[in-house]
């Protein structure tokens, strides 16, 4: 794809950028963190400017850009209907949810959703929470290394195996040192950056494609005019996107973690609410430059997997498709390791500090540390299984959507629910979910048709059952 000339220069460019980031995170750790509360959720002190760009950076990641790009131009505009379920979560989670975890954060210095399940379920709740919340974001941050590898693999020729094993080790390093204030803030930096870069994108292809009159005539003469509607999806495909990456918006601990680190409750709802409207246009105008870039830009045959780099190179001089590459480094980087740090504080918020004797900040931060290394080697596994984006982005969800999605639902909004009835909705929803995915799918079904509903009947039924044994709502819990 690129000369040898250019292969270095992309190869020293991705190294320096790197180091960059690295030189942040140390200075960040020198300077910024020095208790728990720092390394976890940013000293609950963030203001709404990085608050916006990191919930942006979070949500927009290397599945975005490259999996959304490379489904709109395999199939369509009906690809949207990923970018609408994550907006109808979304606005939804502003409305009714927003609030209420933000005001369950503040009251109980709450740090991940296990603190909530626990709170709401008792103890039996934690372990349930803890595996499904590693499952989904091990999942999700392994996802982003198969990205960082593949930029890797085209533009200076490495292997996927050997640039997820580099993006691993890099990723892992800069997480270990910088925790949630170095995510922050970088964060902060890569969402500008990934934000201009994708609308300016998402003109020029535009432009470059004649004006949509064009991109449909040329649709049209190639017999494929039905991939321009965005009901060009089955119904089954629809309600899969909506039950996984849609249905996860409300249990994303990355997404709790950002409520509770904002410096107050009006900056947590107007910076999730303005990065709600930008992470959906960036979905939008990325599936739109792959529709563009099929029927516009007439390409030829092209791998659909390559459809950025291809597009890109289309329509850029070289200059400009390094800018380009430094902005899909940016999107990639800031999901990876807010995912990272949400899988960490799971480990050594939920499984390490409860058993700890003494509890000072030292040592959770050692142990914070120890986190991130524990959930990096989970990643680079599953990243080597699935090494395919949008895929291992689904999994990861389901499994997580399967297991918390009605305990938590009902734990928020029904005081009716029993102890009983979150832990086992979660146990069971989970292992379905799970033996559902190494099945195979049986049936063609897939694994959050399965686990979802049952999860929700059970939270119900076996909570009616035991509301006799007494209700599990904290006298504390009241006012909230």
């Amino acid at each position: 794809m690129y000369n040898s000339q250019e292969q270095m220069i992309l190869g020293g460019l991705v190294i320096v950028y790197f180091l960059f980031l690295f030189g942040v995170s140390l200075y960040i750790n020198q300077r910024s963190i020095k208790t728990y509360d720092d390394y976890n959720v940013a000293g609950r002190s963030v203001s709404i400017f990085p608050l916006i760009l990191t919930f942006v950076g979070t949500a927009v990641g290397g599945s975005t850009l490259l999996g959304f790009m490379e489904n709109g131009y395999r199939f369509g505009m009906g690809q949207h209907w990923l970018n609408f379920g994550t907006l109808f979560a979304g606005i939804i989670l502003m409305f009714f949810f927003v609030k209420k975890i933000r005001q369950y954060g503040e009251k109980y210095d709450m740090v991940t959703i296990a603190d909530f399940t626990t709170l709401r379920f008792g103890e039996g709740a934690r372990f349930p929470t803890v595996i499904s919340i590693l499952i989904a974001y091990s999942a999700i941050t392994g996802m982003q290394f198969v990205a960082i590898a593949t930029i890797l693999n085209l533009t200076i020729g490495m292997s996927i195996t050997t640039g997820i094993i580099i993006s691993w080790v890099m990723l892992t390093l800069k997480t270990y040192f910088g925790g949630m204030k170095s995510v922050i803030w970088q964060d902060a930096f890569h969402g500008t950056i990934q934000t201009i870069g994708i609308f300016t994108l998402f003109v020029v292809v535009i432009i470059a494609s004649g004006g949509w009159g064009n991109i449909t005539e040329n649709a049209l003469a190639m017999n494929e005019g039905a991939n321009l509607s965005i009901f060009s999806i089955s119904s089954t495909q629809v309600f899969v996107y909506l039950l996984t990456i849609g249905a996860y918006q409300f249990v994303r601990q990355d997404l709790w973690q950002r409520f509770w680190a904002a410096k107050d409750i009006k900056t947590a709802s107007r910076g999730y609410w303005i990065s709600i409207i930008l992470a959906f246009l960036t979905g939008f105008f990325v599936i739109t430059i792959g529709v563009a870039g099929k029927y516009g830009l007439q390409m030829g045959e092209i791998n659909p997997t390559l459809s950025y780099y291809e597009i890109i190179g289309n329509v850029f001089n070289f200059p400009m498709v390094v800018v380009m590459i430094i902005a899909l480094l940016a999107t990639v980087i800031s999901t990876a390791d807010s995912f990272f740090m949400a899988g960490a504080s799971s480990i050594v918020n939920d499984i390490i500090k409860p058993r700890l004797k003494s509890q000072d900040d030292k040592k959770l931060l050692f142990y914070s540390r120890v986190s991130v290394m524990l959930v990096s080697i989970f990643s680079i596994l599953l990243a080597l299984y699935i090494p395919q984006l949008v895929n291992l982005w689904v999994t990861g969800t389901a499994m997580l959507v399967s297991s918390l999605l009605a305990p938590v639902i009902f734990g928020l909004f029904w005081k009716g629910t029993t102890k009983a009835g979150g832990t086992w909705a979660m146990w069971i929803g989970l292992i379905i979910a799970v033996v559902w995915q190494m099945a195979g799918h049986p049936f063609g079904i897939h694994p959050v048709f399965i686990g979802l509903p049952i999860s929700t009947v059970l939270v119900i039924v076996i909570s009616l059952l035991t509301r006799s044994n007494g209700m599990n709502v904290h006298h504390e819990e009241e006012a909230i």
